[in-house]
């Protein structure tokens, strides 16, 4: 079994699934399907941890493997769309615009200390 590196996938989630990809060549590297919920995958890369979130359950999964670390099914929450955060992660659905609101917060934090804008 080749072995992955975490920097060189690129991780797809639909119909409860998660598809890992050789970001080169566009392999497929694993596939995992989530047992219970169905519908979109959130999925946040959390370091060395990929977090999936399926209609209520979450699941937590070794990235360059695809195998299970942990899940819990978050049991009396509800379901719907979830809103994955980590502090050292970037989630399917708000990595983009949380970098873009860190490097405009950042921008706003130096023109501030430099006296620009007053």
């Amino acid at each position: 079994m080749p072995t992955n590196k975490l920097d060189d996938l690129v991780f797809i989630g639909f119909n409860k699934q998660v598809i890992a990809l050789d970001r080169y060549t566009g392999k497929k590297a694993w596939e995992w399907k989530s047992p219970e919920g169905s519908g979109y995958p959130a999925i946040l890369v959390d370091g060395d941890r990929l977090i999936v979130s399926v209609h209520g359950y979450t699941y937590c999964l070794e990235p360059t493997t695809g195998s299970l670390v942990w899940e819990n099914e978050l049991k009396g929450h509800g379901m719907g769309i979830p809103c994955v955060v980590s502090v050292r992660g970037s989630s399917s659905s708000s990595g983009g615009a949380a970098q873009i609101a860190a490097a405009a917060a950042a921008a706003a934090a130096a023109s501030s200390s430099h006296g620009i804008g007053r």
